[in-house]
């Protein structure tokens, strides 16, 4: 189990590559994808699992939100809208910690995005080279206190994240929002996260049909687990990780899970700097606030 701070998951990463162990991986995944390329490739070569920490993709919840999609009673995915928990380190920072939750959340349910286009400010005004700082935990370098991110998905979806440092509602906002052709979904994160879903898409929902919660036992029906100090997240990923151990499979939140979620995130900072959308996986692999 690798600790938060991400300026050593690489190299504990080839260590255990390097010795044959199995790694269950905090989030983000690392600072570049320079890194997670090569954290990849050395994993790989060995046959090796790595499990990332994002506990919603573990949670028994999910399963009933993707039959509700797959059963199209939502309809088509049209918007996906996230944002961090916008608190003291809303914007970069917000972007980095809490961010690649919601990246991989899009993820799961519309596939991987096709293109970014993003702009980041810091104090109203676009973020420029003097204003790249060192991100606390050894995240690698921020920037920014307004970040506003645009992606292209497949189909219909087209996803949106942002996050700035408010002054009200800190955390109140964290979590995800599906509009669909027929219905609308939020959700929170964690391992029992609240899930509410209403089959109405008019933008005053609720009026047509009533919303309806979705926990780990299914729709409509009481929570059963608890999740007391998210013992029963980390205890999920390490379950899925020796499971894909034994059956040679991937975790379901994979080291290629992990790198494309940070791709989504340095995508925000290449397109800051190209001025300009940028496609996916993206062409430079080095942190894009270095290149400004």
């Amino acid at each position: 189990v690798a600790p938060r701070w991400l300026d050593c998951h690489r190299d504990m990463v080839l260590a255990c590559a390097e010795h044959g162990c199995h790694v269950f991986l905090e989030k983000p995944m690392c600072q570049t994808l320079e890194q997670a390329d090569e954290m990849i490739e050395a994993l790989e070569k060995r046959n090796l699992k790595l499990a990332i920490a994002h506990q919603t993709r573990y949670s028994p919840t999910l399963q009933h939100v993707q039959k509700l999609i797959a059963d199209g009673r939502l309809g088509d995915i049209l918007e996906l809208r996230g944002r961090g928990k916008e608190d003291a380190r809303g914007g970069g920072e917000d972007l980095m910690v809490l961010g690649t939750h919601i990246m991989d959340l899009m993820r799961l349910f519309a596939g991987d995005p096709q293109w970014c286009f993003a702009r980041v400010s810091d104090g109203g005004k676009p973020v420029t080279r003097s204003q790249v700082r060192d991100g606390a935990e050894g995240i690698g370098p921020l920037a920014g206190d307004e970040i506003h991110a645009m992606y292209r998905f497949g189909g219909t979806a087209t996803g949106y994240f942002s996050t700035h440092r408010a002054r009200h509602g800190a955390a109140t906002r964290f979590g995800l929002q599906i509009f669909a052709s027929k219905g609308i979904l939020t959700m929170t994160t964690s391992a029992l996260p609240q899930v509410a879903f209403v089959e109405d898409p008019s933008w005053q929902p609720g009026g047509k049909a009533p919303w309806k919660k979705i926990t780990s036992a299914g729709i409509d029906k009481p929570e059963t687990l608890s999740d007391a100090g998210q013992s029963l997240g980390n205890r999920l990923i390490a379950l899925d990780l020796i499971w894909a151990i034994e059956t040679d499979t991937q975790p379901k939140g994979s080291a290629r899970d992990g790198r494309a979620a940070l791709e989504m995130i340095l995508a925000v900072y290449e397109s800051h700097r190209l001025n300009a959308p940028v496609e996916l996986p993206l062409k430079n692999r080095r942190h894009p606030l270095t290149l400004l």
